[in-house]
């Protein structure tokens, strides 16, 4: 038996730590001790709809216990961050190789578990819009996880980035992020002032997206990578077809790992954090047992940057 965060709809939160019944290894499976693990929305979204005994996570950091029977992968002893489709929240997880990249020294358990979702995400989405050197790039919801990376990795790759927030009181965490301007605003609507785009990318849908896609310069790409609160988006059809080769690209990460495994990105991403050069902002750190107060913090928006707990 091993502890694992589950579904309990007793608790509050919905979410608590209980003995589980740990899966076989498979041959291309590595087991890793977990020492730390981030929180994304989504995971915790579904954890609210999920039946009893359900184990939810994304993201893990820790220590490779035994290393995969076919060979491939770190070995014993070996510092790692991890992705999984669900699961990752416990004492010990089965983690395939290819989901898996070793840790520097000067990366710690706290940095490393923030990066797989919300940094993947945000390196997935820059991909789209090819050479940014130079290019002017949107990010909305930018003082969110994948925002404040997205925000880091454009600065970095030379492009010049406009910050889209709901909240002034975050307008210094997405400046000390990299972002050239701030917007403030409810439906990103100002953001025209700094356009046109190369690049779009948006978390937030709804009349958010729906504003940002008239900002697009011709052959401009906008990356949709969440939906919050509103699912639905209305945009002028005509202008968007006549500005010419624009692209609207719905993007999720469990897709776009299998063309190229999480192994890759998070390779590149430890690089950049060993290297100052990928700060990961974390707004809250815990102990695993107090995973129903902390979701429900980020459910509420109550902090900015990631949620990470520790496994004791």
């Amino acid at each position: 038996m091993v502890k694992a965060i589950v579904v309990d709809p007793d608790v509050p939160g919905r979410l608590a730590v209980k003995e589980i019944v740990p899966a076989a290894l498979r041959p291309n499976e590595a087991l890793v001790q977990v020492a730390a693990v981030s929180l994304n929305r989504g995971e915790v979204r579904r954890a609210q709809r999920e039946e009893a005994g359900f184990c939810p996570g994304w993201d893990l950091a820790g220590t490779v216990s035994q290393p995969a029977a076919d060979g491939s992968g770190p070995e014993a002893g070996a510092r790692v961050v991890g992705l999984l489709g669900s699961g990752a929240w416990a004492e010990q997880v089965a983690v395939p190789t290819d989901a898996l990249a070793e840790l520097p020294p000067e990366v710690s358990f706290a940095q490393a578990a923030t990066l797989p979702v919300a940094a993947l995400t945000a390196l997935h989405a820059l991909y789209k819009g090819g050479t940014l050197l130079g290019r002017s790039v949107l990010v909305t919801g930018a003082s969110g996880g994948v925002g404040d990376f997205t925000v880091q990795l454009a600065r970095h790759a030379g492009a010049r980035v406009v910050a889209a927030i709901r909240q002034r009181s975050r307008e210094a965490l997405v400046r000390e992020a990299g972002a050239h301007e701030v917007v403030i605003s409810e439906d990103a609507a100002e953001a025209a002032a700094f356009g046109p785009y190369h690049l779009v990318i948006d978390g937030v849908g709804g009349k958010v997206l729906g504003n940002v896609l008239s900002m697009l310069a011709p052959g401009g790409v906008a990356v949709a990578y969440g939906a919050t609160p509103d699912a639905e988006v209305t945009f002028d059809l005509r202008h968007f077809f006549i500005t010419g080769g624009l692209t609207l690209y719905g993007l999720y990460l469990f897709y776009e790992v299998r063309f190229e495994s999480a192994s890759v990105g998070l390779a590149r991403l430890v690089r950049l954090v060993a290297e100052g050069s990928l700060r990961p902002h974390i707004g809250v750190e815990a102990d695993w047992s107090e995973i129903g107060r902390v979701s429900q913090q980020l459910l509420n928006r109550e902090f900015a940057g990631k949620a990470v707990l520790h496994l004791t």
